[in-house]
């Protein structure tokens, strides 16, 4: 399994998230530990601290859009959509939208998922995407995500995400992409 790479992130935005991250044990189960952004996002310097982060080598120019998923994934997008001077898309759980919709289906731990799109209103064709998210686990909701965008016809140009779950293979799984990791669990 490859390591996560964390080093070109900035020590400082490191250490913003975890003095600012409360971690609880055996949540949601006994023997896991969750770890609460909450504290993270609700400070404005450790919130402004991620979003640098997440926007990391990107600039102004380099991507047409940012994309959130559903949910903590969009408050994210769009602070790093502001930040990057393009548009945020949210990319849905399954019937938050109205027809036609572009989805995806993938596979959880406990079942099964859907990610949409809207179909029309959105031509994603030749368009380049960067991808945030709070939590890169398994991998299956970005890979889920980078599969719709594939389908809608754009160009994946990153994925940013705040806090890795080693041991989890979500990096293996999505090792052709280009992926941002402030700091692991």
């Amino acid at each position: 399994m490859t390591e996560p790479a964390i080093s070109e992130v900035s020590p400082t935005i490191v250490a913003a998230v975890e003095r600012l991250m409360r971690r609880v044990e055996d949540f949601p189960a006994a023997g896991v530990q969750f770890c609460d952004l909450t504290p993270v996002l609700a400070d404005p310097d450790g919130f402004a601290a991620v979003v640098d982060g997440l926007v990391g080598s990107h600039e102004v120019g380099s991507v047409d859009y940012v994309a959130g998923l559903d949910a903590r994934g969009f408050l994210l997008a769009g602070a790093v959509a502001v930040r990057l001077h393009t548009g945020v898309l949210a990319i849905r759980k399954a019937g938050k939208l109205p027809p036609p919709v572009h989805s995806r289906s993938y596979e959880l731990e406990y079942g099964a998922a859907t990610l949409e799109l809207p179909a029309d209103g959105l031509d994603l064709r030749g368009k380049r995407v960067l991808v945030v998210d709070d939590v890169l686990a398994t991998g299956g909701t970005l890979g889920a995500a980078v599969g719709l965008l594939d389908d809608c016809g754009a160009v994946v140009a990153g994925l940013s995400v705040v806090l890795e779950v080693p041991g989890l293979g979500g990096r293996d799984r999505l090792a052709d992409t280009p992926l941002t990791c402030l700091t692991v669990a």
